[in-house]
């Protein structure tokens, strides 16, 4: 009994922020009965990402305490772009491009979640219930809403400060989530600590249209002491389709601040882990746990390899057959992606022959060249 009791005390409070009404509440109903939780996902890009991780994390520890755990990915919700913390209105996707986005999400999470067996979680796709809904139906929706409870978002206001427009469909989108929890009949949503507004939007209209008082419990997100966060806006997050040796190489890079929050958020591991004990090598643990995560032990264990090799030692892969800088694109695969990108890094400086920048894109090499591409990649040319 107490050993649950203590499994119960670490979900509700290691990486939580705030629990909705309570903590003892929640706590009550999750050792009474099977509940019913969510946590959403929009396919705005081509892939999850590690700030994604931390509440899939979350939604993994109630599943294995038994709870119903729904995976719900926002190819609707998607579409009309969630404002939260933007400064501008989002650019719309299509409905091709969402599909496209969301094609390996369940892919990249499967070794967190389970999605087999008695208890298997269930994906499912807020397209089938809001596409379907009509004009009526959203007035009777809206009217639950005040627009003064959407306009004092502070991004609202930065916005008309800046004189920068708001446009109708940001209102819908809380609307839009909201409804997501009355549909699905949950009892509880996840989400980070900046969608704290959407899921207590969608707490209200349970509790109009449902009469249930929904929990909501937001996890912290993966910030710096200055509470700097990674983000797909600003180019500094992780995805979790990198390849593994690429998100080990980024979570190297990443400050000692975030050693940890990351600890915290993305382990199991004591929260004082990392005392008194070199920076590099927990961070090294740390990206060798974040790999085994999303691809296993195997390739964890040789990203850390490939890690010590080329960043540690600086002995760099050998690759043959590359005559110009040019078929660097084709020796490197996902790391360089096109010409133009060799192009941009030569312009930036970003690719050295033997100690020096290179300036041309057609620059000829040699047997014995020894070739850096960024901060991560070596080539030793034969």
């Amino acid at each position: 009994m107490n050993k649950q009791k203590n499994i119960i005390d670490g979900i509700l409070t290691r990486g939580v922020e705030q629990i909705i009404p309570s903590r003892k509440s929640l706590e009550k109903l999750i050792s009474t009965r099977k509940i019913t939780l969510y946590q959403g996902f929009d396919p705005t890009a081509a892939s999850l990402h590690i700030g994604h991780l931390i509440g899939i994390r979350k939604l993994a520890q109630f599943q294995k305490l038994g709870h119903k755990v729904i995976f719900l990915i926002g190819d609707f919700t998607g579409r009309i772009g969630d404002p939260t913390d933007k400064k501008a209105s989002r650019i719309r996707l299509t409905k091709k491009e969402v599909l496209q986005n969301l094609s390996d999400y369940k892919k990249e999470v499967k070794r967190v979640i389970d999605f087999d067996g008695s208890n298997a979680a269930e994906i499912k796709f807020n397209s089938k219930w809001l596409s379907r809904l009509t004009f009526e139906e959203l007035i009777e929706l809206s009217a639950n809403i005040t627009v003064q409870q959407l306009i004092e978002r502070s991004m609202f206001q930065s916005r008309i400060k800046r004189e920068k427009p708001i446009y109708l469909h940001e209102f819908f989108y809380p609307i839009m989530q909201g409804y997501d929890s009355v549909v699905m009949n949950v009892d509880l949503e996840i989400g980070g600590s900046d969608q704290l507004f959407n899921m207590l939007i969608g707490r209200n209209l349970m509790k109009k249209l449902s009469a249930k008082d929904k929990h909501v419990l937001t996890v912290k997100l993966l910030a710096d002491s200055t509470g700097g966060k990674m983000s797909k806006s600003e180019g500094s997050t992780i995805f979790l389709a990198e390849s593994p040796e690429d998100i080990f190489g980024k979570v190297m890079s990443w400050s000692d601040e975030f050693i940890d929050p990351s600890i915290e958020l993305l382990t199991d591991w004591p929260l004082n882990f990392a005392k008194n004990k070199n920076p590099i090598n927990v961070k090294k643990q740390i990206a060798t746990e974040i790999v085994k995560q999303i691809y296993g032990n195997k390739k964890a264990q040789k990203a850390l390899k490939y890690f010590e090799k080329t960043f540690q030692n600086r002995n760099p892969d050998y690759k043959k057959g590359v005559k110009n800088l040019s078929n660097i694109v084709t020796t490197l695969g996902q790391i360089i992606k096109s010409k133009s990108e060799v192009k941009r890094l030569i312009q930036q400086g970003g690719i050295c022959v033997n100690k020096r920048k290179v300036t041309n894109q057609s620059h000829k090499l040699s047997a014995g060249d020894n070739v850096k591409v960024g901060k991560r990649v070596f080539i030793k040319i034969q």
